[in-house]
């Protein structure tokens, strides 16, 4: 989208509260979608992946947003968990195996094989390791962000 020929980005001004709560609300969704999933049909889990790994970035890029990151730069990251993953673990303590795995996503290229692959590749993540990884993530940039936000 573009105004006059400047190139206009949907949540350019978002504060990271309010990428917090987008996050959220990914994060239930991803939730809902987890049972939806069918035995046996592993294409079936590509939305409940699909909407975690957003869920993830965009805690991420809340956690990045609220310690004074522009949103360009965010941006510029485009869905790269990796380089997100370095920041977070400067101030966040993630377990060894979620900071592994923030990698493991990146490095796989999850989030496009979610997005784009009808063929369901062996590099795809356990679905409760996932799950952990929404949870953990999404728990600990919540506390940070919500009491930055009451000390700023």
């Amino acid at each position: 989208m573009s105004i006059e020929g400047q190139k206009i980005y949907p949540g350019e001004d978002a504060t990271a509260l309010q990428v917090l709560a987008l996050a959220d609300e990914y994060r239930k969704a991803a939730e809902t979608l987890l049972p939806t999933g069918r035995p046996g049909k592993p294409l079936s889990r590509a939305p409940f992946r699909m909407v975690a790994i957003h869920a993830i970035e965009l805690y991420l890029n809340a956690l990045m947003l609220s310690r004074g990151l522009p949103a360009a730069k965010v941006r510029g990251l485009q869905h790269n968990l990796a380089p997100r993953a370095l920041f977070a673990r400067t101030s966040l303590t993630f377990r060894q195996d979620t900071l592994a795995h923030l990698f493991a996503i990146s490095e796989s290229r999850e989030y496009l094989v979610s997005r784009y692959g009808a063929e369901v590749p062996s590099s795809l993540s356990q679905l409760n390791r996932l799950a952990a990884t929404l949870t953990e993530v999404g728990d600990k940039v919540t506390k940070t962000v919500k009491t930055e936000a009451v000390t700023k």
